[in-house]
């Protein structure tokens, strides 16, 4: 059983737990947050025993094996550089860093403390009906792909305090901690692109501003040598649309990029083949299932190079994620850091 301890108390923690609880491998112990207060009030009806306020005695005193990290995204550089100093295993929530400065830095740290290991919650890419879709992607490959759109659309409530000028704004709209749609729905497009067809060409961004002076929303175009891959996100509206990779006459069809409960391909008879592929009931269940078993055995060669592959996608991600806001001269404080 491996000993757990979170950072961050939200419902994708609610998640997590109990994608964690349904593994049957961890175990909940210590819990940090900003008070006492709330980290008791979380961790309790989970069975935690050790509750923190402060992150280095938590890292210090806490009885666990494993952290997951689930803090705005301007503060994952600082904790997760806390994490593998002393030699934790790290599930880091989605998107990993701000830049690839950071994403170097930590990697550099990687390497002097050799017992830690960090994975990016990515969680589509783990399950199987994903990666069966990931083969017939590789199958149409073989003819020619005509690109593909990849949409992740869904309203956020917290815009109703951007909508009403309530300040402060909330973290996720807000420059200082790193927000935006592209950080927080883009993210799993760019994967989707990134895991299909690997790093574009060039790539451009093309946001909507909110008033926070975040991305509320946006549109990018991934080139890649003989294609393109649209990407549509935002937090400021709901899409019903699916997602598609094209080949010349056929088209492979995810309900969702990162909540895929569904993949049908379309042969060139228009003929629907839908995947027979069992779905977990939370989405997160899969790639808890993976992270306990690189944590239970990390220097196994088969883990090794699962792991290896989960780094450098996630890298290309980072790169490719800072090349959009580039292009759309989106930067955060923690940019000029």
């Amino acid at each position: 059983m491996l000993k757990l301890g979170v950072i961050g108390t939200h419902i994708i923690t609610d998640q997590m737990l109990d994608a964690a609880k349904t593994t049957g491998k961890y175990e909940l112990t210590a819990v940090y947050s900003r008070t006492m207060e709330r980290a008791k009030e979380f961790g309790q009806p989970y069975g935690a025993t050790e509750f923190y306020d402060d992150l280095d005695t938590f890292f210090a005193e806490g009885d666990f094996d494993v952290v997951y990290v689930a803090s705005p995204n301007s503060c994952h550089y600082e904790q997760v550089r806390k994490a593998i100093e002393n030699d934790k295993f790290i599930i880091l929530e989605k998107p990993a860093f701000v830049n690839p400065s950071q994403f170097s830095a930590i990697e550099s740290l990687l390497a002097a403390h050799p017992k830690a290991r960090l994975v990016e919650a990515a969680r589509h890419i783990h399950t199987p009906i994903f990666e069966k879709g990931l083969e017939k992607v590789e199958e149409m490959k073989k003819d020619h792909i005509q690109g593909a759109t990849i949409t992740v659309m869904k309203y956020s409530s917290r815009y109703d305090n951007v909508l009403a000028d309530q300040k402060p704004y909330p973290n996720i709209f807000t420059l200082d901690f790193a927000g935006g749609a592209l950080m927080d729905l883009g993210v799993y497009a760019v994967y989707g692109a990134v895991t299909f067809f690997g790093e574009p060409d060039t790539v451009v961004y093309y946001p909507t501003i909110a008033k926070s002076g975040v991305d509320a929303k946006g549109v990018a175009i991934l080139n890649y040598d003989k294609f393109t891959v649209t990407l549509n996100f935002g937090k400021t509206a709901n899409s019903h649309l699916d997602s598609e990779v094209y080949g010349l006459k056929d088209t492979l069809v995810f309900d969702s990029i990162f909540e895929t409960q569904k993949v049908t391909y379309y042969d060139a008879d228009k003929t629907a083949h839908p995947f027979d592929v069992p779905v977990e009931k939370n989405s997160m269940t899969d790639e808890m299932n993976d992270f306990a078993a690189l944590f239970t055995n990390p220097d196994d060669p088969a883990q090794v190079k699962k792991y290896q592959r989960w780094m450098d996608l996630s890298r290309t991600v980072n790169s490719v994620m800072y090349s959009l806001r580039q292009s759309a001269n989106l930067t955060f404080p923690a940019d000029n850091d």
